[in-house]
């Protein structure tokens, strides 16, 4: 079985949930669902997050990353990449390929950049 974690932001956390509900109902397993946690307010609740979130990025066997996202996100896509995971980054307006906005990284080739709906995203993932 397959094994992912998905990056974003806390204001995608639904987008988050539906993405992590069609793989799993594809038959993958979801390393760590971040989306049930607050917004951590001490030093200790960021470790205890932090461990979490690297412990489950470095477990999968692939990340997903839905763009708009903040510096976590792009701290786990730095840790999936420096151990060799495959990436899908979603952006639902291409705003990857605009080289104003874009970064090095998005550009690697174990990074698979996803555009359309959500559902092309998870298909996407599905037939890879």
């Amino acid at each position: 079985m397959m094994k992912f974690y998905i990056a974003s932001s806390f204001i995608k956390k639904a987008d988050v949930r539906y993405v992590a509900d069609k793989l799993k109902v594809k038959g993958y397993s979801h390393t760590y669902d971040w989306t049930k946690n607050e917004r951590a307010s001490t030093f200790s609740q960021l470790q205890e997050i932090g461990l979490l979130e690297k412990n489950a990025v470095i477990e999968s066997d692939f990340l997903v990353i839905l763009l708009p996202a903040g510096k976590g996100s792009h701290i786990e896509l730095g840790i999936a990449l420096g151990h060799g995971k495959k990436v899908y980054l979603y952006s639902p307006d291409e705003e990857v390929n605009h080289f104003e906005t874009t970064s090095t990284f998005y550009h690697l080739p174990e990074v698979i950049k996803c555009f359309g709906s959500l559902e092309d995203l998870v298909e996407k993932i599905r037939t890879d």
